[in-house]
């Protein structure tokens, strides 16, 4: 029982900072039409900068201007890259196209920086632990799951109360309806992207905390693991995407716990557990668990 509480807890920490990258896929996507594949790059981008700057700013300042400077790079993506392509459904998949290309060129530089080394970010919770009833729990693991819900109910408190989130769904709603209403369409993207930007940069933290060993090259590739928390909540669903994520992340954990019991299944399962899921969410609900058939007349 103990040992299942430790993966229980172990996946929620793991599930609420899913949900931040997942949020940031819902955003854009719902503002834009895009999927973005270079989120995970910038992940990694803001990771990167905590870790070089947090031993002349301190922890918090590093991840402050972390945070800003990823919102900024992935607003700068989106208004001078990606809206010159276009706004409509064709120019959204050639933007999505387009994102793979930012995701090669973040990479590749982050990459060459990076190399080898495993690198820290300062954070004030190092390897400490403590003990919740029966159960040890990483102090890391335990901020993942309050900062993530604060950050979480921030973001949905915009969503809900500020005239961007009105604007935001009205957008996704009918973008010709919302632009005749005087909606400022490409405002509300780059705000979108901003948002996206800075949720990924804060996640990149909690990614690399302990029990990870620190941040590497391939930490960004840990956020396509959040794509399927966002497709199998449905892609603009907010709601949605944390409920997804907190699906992925107890698979996961589970499933790496619990790998000697399941070693019928193949080593290393719980590396692809999150898709596997996700692929039998989607058999039964094709527009994922919190998605809407949507209707056409042509």
């Amino acid at each position: 029982m103990t040992q299942l509480l430790d993966h229980v807890l172990g996946g929620l920490a793991l599930g609420a900072v899913y949900a931040l990258v997942a949020l940031g896929f819902v955003i854009i996507f719902k503002a834009s039409g895009v999927l973005n594949f270079a989120h995970g790059s910038l992940l990694l981008f803001g990771g990167y900068l905590v870790a070089v700057l947090h031993d002349d700013l301190g922890f918090a300042g590093a991840l402050a201007l972390a945070v800003l400077v990823t919102a900024a790079l992935s607003g700068l993506v989106d208004r001078l890259l990606l809206q010159r392509i276009g706004r409509d459904q064709r120019a959204a998949h050639v933007a999505t196209i387009a994102t793979i290309g930012v995701d090669i060129v973040l990479l590749t530089d982050l990459a060459r920086r990076i190399g080898g080394d495993l690198l820290t970010l300062g954070d004030p919770w190092g390897d400490s632990v403590r003990e919740l009833g029966p159960v040890t729990v990483a102090d890391s693991r335990i901020a993942a799951i309050v900062v993530s819900a604060a950050v979480i109910g921030a973001v949905f408190a915009l969503f809900r109360f500020t005239s961007w989130g009105l604007s935001l769904r009205a957008a996704a709603e009918d973008v010709e309806a919302a632009a005749l209403m005087g909606v400022r369409l490409a405002r509300v993207r780059t705000i979108a992207w901003c948002l996206a930007g800075g949720l990924a940069a804060l996640a990149a933290v909690f990614l690399a905390a302990f029990p990870a060993p620190g941040l590497e090259r391939t930490t960004g590739q840990i956020a396509l693991k959040a794509f399927p928390a966002a497709v199998l909540g449905g892609m603009t669903s907010p709601t949605g995407a944390l409920a997804g994520s907190l699906l992925i992340g107890l698979t996961e954990a589970l499933v790496a716990g619990y790998q000697t019991e399941l070693h019928v299944l193949g080593e290393g399962f719980g590396d692809v557990a999150p898709y596997a899921v996700m692929v039998l969410v989607l058999l039964v609900r094709p527009t994922g668990l919190f998605g809407a058939s949507g209707a056409a007349r042509v």
